[in-house]
């Protein structure tokens, strides 16, 4: 009676639908075995030692069904997850660009201008301040105590100068130490330092038009084995997120101008009211080696008709400590000053180790009046 009857054939799930996890230490691939019900799939990932702390589902996950021999259908689920980089959601730039509105600027004091100088941010470089995580959670305090500043202060324009190293790259000096300590890619250190700017002239263009620039430096150099390539003023990340900034500014109807160096410098100078009288020369500082050095590199740029030469404030950064000091008179009268700004990074451990000496963080920003000599009054955030 059973002899002419056949075992139901073995139904397997696909062969590329075989359980199991991939990971290769940033993103990878998990495969559920054959499921009466839809999983958790943070729980999933939970059980297998990833928390959903640490990792996230990135897209939609691919199924795969089969009937098991007593009739029942089950359903493999493959997924792709991802560390997460950063617990602050930083959209796209694309995706900013598209939805964000061009803010109405209020009502301004003629005269007046503020100018916020953002500098060494060093994206994706970890230290004892910590990693990303802690970086953004201290630029984003500083940006609302600078707002705050801006609203109270209604500035006919508000100069923003990216004074270098925005990110911290994987090329330089300690390039294999970087390797081991940066918690971003180069790619994604661009990403979020060009959102976190994109943040800052958002901010100050609901109440100023804003004049942006940003000056070519050594951690955001194009190098190759250590060697530095191409033209400083071209080929450099920061003046590269400038020019992703202006395109997005641009077709949301912001009122920003931009201000890149000439293609074979590495800075450039700003009249800010075009009177002469307030100038505001702009390099990041790692043309010298020490930063004692920066007045006789500005008087040498003077004496060589360099874009430094017509400058009465000269603002560098590199040297991650605040300094203002003054250095005789500018031809327009007053006095010529130096600004150097303080360091946003997440702290130049190797430094502190060997000389002893550390700095607090914050941006440093100064006011200007037409008509009025700088004095070389900054304010911290």
């Amino acid at each position: 009676m059973l002899e002419n009857l056949e075992p139901a054939k073995k139904l397997d799930a696909p062969s590329g639908f075989r359980p199991g996890l991939e990971f290769d230490g940033n993103e990878g691939t998990a495969t559920t075995e054959g499921l009466a019900d839809a999983p958790n799939f943070d729980e999933f990932l939970q059980q297998r030692g990833y928390s959903p702390d640490e990792y996230e589902i990135v897209g939609a996950p691919r199924t795969s069904q089969w009937q098991r021999w007593d009739g029942e259908w089950l359903t493999s689920y493959r997924f792709r997850f991802a560390k997460k980089s950063t617990s602050v959601d930083l959209p796209t730039l694309y995706a900013q660009a598209k939805k964000a509105k061009a803010p109405k600027a209020v009502k301004t004091s003629k005269g007046k201008a503020f100018v916020v100088v953002p500098s060494d941010f060093q994206v994706g470089k970890t230290g004892s301040r910590g990693g990303t995580q802690e970086l953004l959670e201290r630029i984003f305090e500083s940006y609302a105590r600078i707002e705050e500043a801006i609203k109270n202060g209604k500035y006919e324009k508000v100069v923003i100068i990216d004074g270098g190293d925005i990110i911290e790259s994987v090329s330089n000096a300690a390039d294999q130490h970087q390797l081991a300590t940066n918690d971003l890619s180069p790619m994604q250190s661009v990403d979020v330092a060009t959102s976190l700017m994109l943040d800052l002239i958002k901010m100050c263009a609901k109440y100023a038009p804003v004049t942006y620039g940003s000056v070519a430096s050594n951690h955001c150099q194009f190098r190759h084995n250590k060697q530095t390539v191409g033209r400083p003023g071209v080929d450099d990340w920061g003046i590269v997120i400038l020019q992703q900034l202006r395109r997005v500014t641009t077709e949301i109807g912001l009122d920003v101008t931009y201000l890149i160096p000439q293609p074979e410098d590495e800075g450039f100078a700003l009249d800010v009211f075009g009177d002469s009288q307030h100038i505001i020369g702009c390099v990041h500082g790692h043309q010298v080696r020490r930063p004692d050095q920066i007045p006789e590199h500005w008087k040498k740029s003077t004496f060589g008709s360099q874009y430094l030469a017509a400058a009465n404030i000269l603002v560098t950064g590199h040297f991650h400590h605040t300094r203002v000091q003054e250095l005789g008179q500018a031809p327009s009268g007053g006095s010529r000053w130096w600004v150097q700004a303080s360091t946003m990074d997440n702290g130049s451990d190797w430094f502190r180790r060997n000389s002893g000496e550390d700095s607090q963080p914050a941006i440093t920003c100064f006011e200007l009046q037409k008509g009025v000599y700088y004095q070389g009054e900054i304010k911290r955030f």
